[in-house]
């Protein structure tokens, strides 16, 4: 195209300089006259010319804007590309926030199915505690364990046809351990982790009666196979009915003959009954003895009914006294841990949760907990609790006092915040303290700030929205600093446990009377076992079950209770 153009270009010129010469000999005397300006014309025609024929050799030769365009591109994405790979490298210099607590947790969960799992690290200090190497091993035999016994596996359909038969010979390769929707939230929590670890203990599936709200709850804890019963679960109808005069309650198998265990022979109920409630009898106890749990061993499915946090006496039973000793090293994490592995609210709570959270929590210098649980009978907000929260909080430098002469009070530098989060089933305590805290200034300067998320004003267990509610005040005040709870709620247990906290218990009222001293730091974050057996089992006679071993202790709020403790 270039050497076409050249010689259209040439032939051309060369015909003017043809025919201007021709003229010139025809006639010399115009020749003489414009021979300047030919000159001048031909000179600036071969310039344009040149020009032209330079231009459209550059074009040809080096295709301008887009390749231009393109080289930038690429150097920019290069550039870019670069940039991307050095943030993510600084990014991993800094130490990431231990998703998986310290292996506790197993890695391999699809995170958007429950992003509370992982997530939930990046909110809470970093573990006090560090969960022994024998605890996680033993998780993860578990959950092999579930993955090969859990519903609707070879092993379990092989497991429910002997269930349905009604008798059991020979041994399986599953056995099962049912745990049964019972009471509120609080207690729920507590009893599922002591199943699970009874289950840990005697090597049995635990398997999950959902009840009403439990899959709205909770994730699901263990990799790839549920932990929920099967609704065609053969036994299911049964369960609202099963209590002590069931024929199948291992209290009444032991009242009708008891010699029971001895004379049991080769041919063995399917399922046991164990009713593990407050109002238990001696004989259902017996379960916390050795010479039991050896019969039980031969069971296929144990289902289980209770109210208790019930692990304190599993320590106390000497076939489990040294599995437990590895498990936990410092036994006063026992639920922490049961709880972190366990317990991971599902999205719609987690929602609930973090926006609440960000929203009041986040920026505060310090985070305190009050929770307020008044088993007085009437209506309150009543003065004499409010009179105890607060002395309890100012005696124990929780929360400043305030300045009733003063409007103002300007600390030296950036003041200090404090954000308090209430939970109780009535709004009047928190404003109270709200209003004490707008209307006054504080003695340090400090500003406070009293929230409460919810105030339902009466326990409406089987209310699911209510229930969600529970959780994500419960799980709100693990993520608390410093924490205040009242006697005997397990809706407090579960909060100080999860959150590693060692709680200010606020006594219990008598007489409508405001206690003195209003308040004591617990032994333990640990939860207490309200309704314990006082048995010993070798001697088959009363004992005092607090008095055995150095780390079952009785309870600060409950004296008859029992709670792990360290020396």
């Amino acid at each position: 195209m270039k050497r076409f153009k050249q010689n259209l270009d040439g032939d051309h010129l060369s015909t003017h300089l043809d025919l201007d010469t021709s003229n010139a000999l025809r006639d010399p005397d115009r020749k003489s006259g414009l021979s300047s300006m030919k000159v001048m014309g031909i000179f600036v025609a071969g310039l344009i010319v040149f020009s032209v024929l330079f231009s459209v050799n550059v074009v040809l030769r080096d295709p301008p804007s887009d390749a231009v365009f393109e080289t930038s591109k690429a150097r920019v994405l290069e550039v870019e590309h670069r940039k991307d790979s050095e943030d993510q490298f600084s990014e991993s210099l800094e130490v990431p926030k231990d998703k998986l607590l310290r292996g506790l947790l197993a890695d391999g969960f699809d995170e958007g199915s429950c992003v509370s799992r992982y997530q939930s690290a990046s909110y809470r200090k970093e573990l006090p505690y560090r969960p022994s190497s024998y605890l996680i091993s033993k998780l993860r035999s578990y959950e092999a364990l579930h993955k090969r016994c859990g519903p609707y596996t070879e092993s379990y359909n092989k497991t429910i046809e002997q269930l349905k038969s009604g008798y059991h010979t020979g041994s399986l390769d599953c056995n099962y351990v049912v745990w049964i929707s019972f009471s509120g939230l609080g207690n729920r929590i507590l009893t599922l982790a002591s199943a699970f670890l009874y289950a840990v203990l005697t090597n049995r599936v635990l398997l999950v009666d959902p009840g009403v709200d439990m899959v709205d709850l909770f994730c699901e804890p263990f990799p790839e196979v549920s932990w929920f019963l099967p609704k065609d679960f053969p036994l299911k109808n049964q369960f609202d009915s099963l209590d002590q005069k069931s024929p199948h309650c291992y209290g009444k198998m032991l009242k009708k003959n008891s010699n029971f265990t001895n004379s049991a022979g080769s041919v063995m109920p399917s399922f046991v009954y164990l009713h593990l409630a407050h109002d238990y009898d001696d004989q259902d106890k017996l379960f916390f003895c050795s010479q039991d749990q050896t019969f039980l061993e031969k069971i296929p499915w144990l289902l289980m009914k209770t109210d208790n946090y019930f692990v304190p006496s599993l320590f106390l039973i000497p076939s489990f006294e040294q599995e437990l000793n590895n498990l936990f090293p410092r036994k006063e994490t026992a639920f922490h841990f049961l709880g972190r592995y366990l317990f991971h609210p599902t999205n719609v709570v987690w929602g609930l949760i973090t926006r609440y959270y960000q929203a009041y929590l986040e920026k505060a210098d310090e985070r305190i907990g009050i929770q307020i649980r008044v088993f007085d009978t009437g209506t309150g907000p009543f003065q004499h609790v409010f009179d105890q929260i607060l002395a309890c909080a100012v005696k124990e430098n929780l929360l400043p006092e305030i300045n009733r002469q003063d409007f103002i009070v300007s600390p030296l530098g950036t003041p200090k915040s404090k954000a308090v989060l209430m939970t109780s089933l009535s709004s009047g305590y928190f404003e109270k303290l709200r209003d004490m805290y707008w209307e006054h200034p504080t003695v340090t300067g400090e500003v406070i700030g009293i929230y409460q998320p919810s105030h339902e004003e009466y326990q409406q267990t089987e209310k699911l929205m209510h229930n969600r509610k529970a959780w994500t005040e419960m799980y709100l005040l693990s993520l608390t600093d410093v924490l205040v709870t009242s006697s005997w709620s397990t809706f407090g247990y579960v909060a100080q446990s999860l959150g590693g906290l060692t709680p200010w218990i606020l006594y219990k009222p008598e007489n409508r009377t405001a206690p003195d001293p209003p308040c004591q730091q617990a032994m333990s974050m640990e939860p207490c076992f309200h309704a314990p057996p006082f048995y010993d089992c070798k001697a088959k006679t009363g004992v005092d079950t607090g008095k055995l071993v150095p780390h079952v202790r009785h309870c600060e709020d409950m004296s008859w209770g029992l709670k792990l403790v360290d020396s």
